[in-house]
């Protein structure tokens, strides 16, 4: 089925080319999907699909118009790309746009271990089945355990192609099942909810739906009685799912895209000292079977490990091809196609490196701070750095955790973060493309009562 998606993107940019295109490129995607949420035993929720789309990209010189249709019939496709090549005819020059140069793209495509076909052998009553086991072993757990927003199973098979008119033809395959549990905890008029979750891309990597169910139930069980705290300035630790947030504003600030922007607090200062000198960050499109992983980005280019911060020091950028023209670099391999198939810079695997502390052994070493588990708000500028967001978690009192706390704010300056990480985790949750350890921060600022 992939060659047929092939063929499909060769007729695509070679009729571009015929159009009066100087250049030109095709993204297609194929995805089947099958998703489901169950709450209190029965199915709430139950969808599969089969979805096909088309992103294009044509160039009349220096200009540029893109396009994108869910539907391959063979007439949607050829007015697609007389339209799109019109469209070129009408917008301005840039001299940054453009494919990537040749020497950019692979000359074999590797085998990264993308996808696992034994997720076919799952019936849809097994995969409903999955939800329906987190959500009990969460229920059985603890008498408090009293509701559910449900537990909910996720799979999804695509075939990604691309095809220029330089010559380039590629495409891969990947596979990924997801499954969450979200209980809700009641005590004494009280009502606490959080989740747990596994991601992966091979079948018997996925986590149990009993382990899943019961870390959720464990984690919203432990919010129950919260209470604030008086405003102070103390140690912070971050578990991984909230530290993975702080990664994530490390990728915005190093983005080509914000870098020729002058929108971000690390632009100018590759080859500085940017973090604690135990903080190295990486991002890794070839990690095998990872979740961020793919032999060329969207436009193509090979894809490649990129060490971001190393020991504290920033080593570059990450760049697309039209980020690394504006600032005179190489690309990355980062473009990332958005829905109307312009090219973005995106991560592949983009994660801080793991350390050689337990969580354990990074709460111990708190006399008195917090433990954050959850996050709220939108407070960050990755301008300027300032960060302040609502959090939840347990306070630390002694090494160890004391208490439930809500209705807080922690506040500082990512520059000021990232140079005051103390201790970094072994426990690297990979649950995205994004990820991170348990970090402790050495002092914030947190405002409560």
């Amino acid at each position: 089925m992939i060659e047929a998606l092939k063929d499909v993107a060769r007729h695509v940019v070679a009729r571009a080319k015929r159009k009066g295109a100087t250049a030109a490129d095709a993204f297609l995607r194929e995805d089947e999907t099958f998703g489901v949420t169950v709450r209190r035993s029965e199915v709430e929720k139950l969808k599969e699909a089969v979805s096909k789309n088309l992103r294009l990209r044509v160039f009349l010189g220096n200009r540029t118009a893109t396009s994108q249709t869910s539907d391959l019939s063979p007439d949607r496709i050829d007015q697609l790309v007389d339209e799109t090549v019109e469209m070129a005819r009408l917008t301005s020059e840039d001299e940054s746009g453009g494919l990537p140069d040749e020497d950019a793209y692979p000359t074999e495509v590797p085998d990264l271990r993308l996808a696992d076909p034994s997720w076919d052998n799952l019936s849809p009553e097994q995969r409903i089945d999955l939800a329906r086991r987190a959500e009990a072993a969460a229920f059985q757990t603890d008498s408090s355990i009293t509701n559910s927003e449900g537990s909910s199973f996720e799979y999804e098979r695509s075939k990604t192609v691309l095809a220029n008119t330089i010559g380039f033809v590629g495409g891969y395959e990947t596979t990924a099942g997801y499954l969450v549990s979200v209980p809700i905890a009641e005590s004494s008029g009280s009502m606490q909810q959080d989740h747990w979750l596994s991601i992966t891309r091979y079948r018997d990597k996925l986590d149990s739906p009993e382990d899943i169910g019961r870390h959720a139930a464990q984690r919203a069980l432990r919010r129950l009685g919260a209470r604030k705290v008086k405003t102070c300035e103390v140690p912070i630790v971050f578990d991984p799912l909230v530290a993975r947030t702080l990664v994530k504003h490390v990728f915005d600030a190093v983005s080509g895209d914000a870098i020729y922007r002058k929108r971000s607090f690390l632009e100018g200062q590759s080859g500085e000292l940017v973090a604690s000198e135990n903080v190295t960050i990486i991002d890794d499109a070839r990690l095998i079977g990872g979740l961020g992983s793919s032999p060329f980005d969207d436009e193509g280019i090979s894809t490649r490990l990129t060490p971001v911060v190393e020991n504290g020091c920033l080593r570059g950028y990450l760049h697309s091809a039209y980020t690394g023209r504006k600032l005179g670099a190489r690309p990355t391999g980062n473009g990332t196609r958005t829905g109307a198939g312009n090219i973005s810079v995106g991560p592949t695997n983009f994660y801080m490196m793991p350390g050689d502390q337990s969580p354990d052994a990074i709460i111990g070493s708190v006399k008195s701070g917090f433990y954050v588990v959850d996050l709220i708000g939108f407070g960050v500028n990755t301008v300027n750095g300032d960060y302040s967001r609502g959090a939840t978690g347990l306070w630390i009192e002694d090494g160890k955790l004391a208490y439930p706390v809500q209705e807080v704010t922690i506040a500082g300056n990512l520059r000021e973060m990232l140079r005051n990480i103390e201790m970094i985790g072994n426990d690297i949750a990979f649950m995205g493309s994004v990820a991170a350890p348990t970090l402790k921060i050495r002092k914030m600022t947190l405002s409560g009562e």
